[in-house]
């Protein structure tokens, strides 16, 4: 019962979507991270869902684009935009590692999430219309966003597993000191390898692509996260999420009009 416990609270903590109300004991948080892929499932399942409607009501690849850039939004609340916009916030300080966490603490939001904001959303909305555009809308598509999100969420947990944190306290931390740390990578790892063979199979060569793609940023992340600020927290985390995404959908769409 404690597993299912994990996979209700997975989805009640990193997505809007309606699942019954348990207690969020330590023993129930032990394998949260092994279904933090799944809020992703669904992610890139609505947002290809969205991208199918909009073809079928014969949308503009604009308004595709614009509109399913808030799908990400509704399905997770926009957790991770959240700790992105604070992340940049205390990047764009220029002050020490203590500086940049105290500013990530403050609910306060400054020019630096604003402009990151806008920005991000923006190149979001542009790589949907493309896809919108370009692709062809069956099946494979759908499998390839959703492994997409799926693999970025797997990599995600495996960094709570196995990177140090940069305190003792928040979100990252109490996930970390709550997991099964060796069983949680474990299934993670099978998770991530299900979901390159997916992309592979389903994506072809810019899938293949987008799977390497997504490797490089998680080696990135760690370097990024030791220098910048000692270790990763909630926020950070939120930051690698987005950047992964907004990565692996510029890989995807390069490589569908790179090599078909």
């Amino acid at each position: 019962m404690n597993v299912w416990y994990s996979f209700l609270i997975a989805f009640a903590m990193y997505s809007r979507i309606p699942v019954p109300t348990v207690e969020w004991t330590k023993e129930r948080m032990r394998y949260v991270m092994c279904f933090f892929p799944f809020v992703g499932l669904a992610e890139g399942l609505f947002l290809y869902l969205w991208l199918l409607i909009s073809n079928g009501l014969e949308f503009s690849s604009g308004a595709a684009g614009l509109i399913g850039a808030a799908v990400p939004l509704i399905v997770t609340g926009g957790i991770h935009l959240d700790g992105f916009l604070d992340t940049m916030d205390a990047l764009g300080s220029y002050g020490s590692r203590e500086k940049k966490l105290e500013i990530m603490k403050d609910p306060h939001t400054g020019a630096f999430a604003v402009i990151s904001c806008a920005g991000y959303l923006i190149c979001y909305a542009g790589l949907l219309a493309e896809i919108s555009q370009t692709a062809v809308l069956d099946y494979k598509m759908g499998a390839v966003l959703a492994a997409v999100c799926f693999m970025e969420r797997a990599f995600s947990g495996l960094s709570v597993a196995l990177f140090p944190c940069a305190k003792d306290t928040g979100l990252a931390a109490a996930f970390a000191d709550s997991a099964e740390k060796r069983m949680v990578s474990r299934v993670l790892v099978v998770w991530l390898v299900g979901g390159t063979a997916a992309l592979w199979f389903f994506g072809g060569a810019a899938g293949l692509f987008t799977a390497a793609g997504q490797v490089l940023v998680f080696v990135w992340y760690y370097w990024f996260s030791q220098k910048k600020f000692g270790g990763i927290t909630g926020d950070v985390a939120g930051f690698y999420l987005q950047v992964c995404e907004m990565v692996s959908l510029w890989i995807l769409v390069i490589g569908m009009k790179v090599i078909g």
